[in-house]
């Protein structure tokens, strides 16, 4: 049997926690929610052509259009165009914190974040690799993308709207 509550100003700071926790349990849903819409956006763009500078389904993508893309259409927030620009742009976090949705970056022309994708959970990744290939989906784990990984990074919700 709960405690009885001795006063109104202690019954309102119980409702107060509450509308907090509601509010808190909201604010994990839409995250998780835009989660699954940035995977969901991106597993759309499977199969497009990797274009050098390419930042649309007519054209196609390079490894940056491709994410700037996805956050633009799912979250209406506009990323910086290049790889580089779009790790300095974001959170740091730590390759064991990666959730679907986070930027993954590799070093794959000899200098610090020079290739994107976006994690999609189970230590996969989609991306557009490079010319003559397709956005895909790809292993982290991979000797080639483990041996180049650059570090993971995470949108923060106060970047830039278009």
């Amino acid at each position: 049997m709960a405690a009885p509550v001795e006063s109104s100003e202690e019954s309102a700071r119980l409702l107060e926690a509450r509308d907090l926790m509601a509010q808190l349990d909201q604010v994990r849903a839409r995250v998780g929610s835009q989660a699954n819409g940035l995977v969901d956006t991106a597993i759309g763009f499977l199969g497009v052509p990797y274009r050098r500078g390419g930042s649309s389904v007519e054209t196609g993508f390079d490894c940056s259009g491709l994410v700037r893309t996805i956050y633009e259409q799912t979250v209406g927030l506009l990323l910086p165009r290049k790889a580089e620009q779009q790790a300095a742009a974001t959170e740091r976090i730590d390759r064991k914190d990666l959730q679907p949705g986070d930027l993954v970056f590799f070093n794959t022309m000899r200098r610090a974040f020079s290739h994107v994708g976006i994690y999609i959970g189970d230590g996969k990744f989609i991306h557009s690799p490079r010319s003559g290939e397709e956005v895909r989906v790809e292993s982290m784990s991979l000797s080639y993308w483990a041996r180049r990984f650059d570090g993971a990074r995470r949108v923060r919700s106060d970047a830039e709207t278009p």
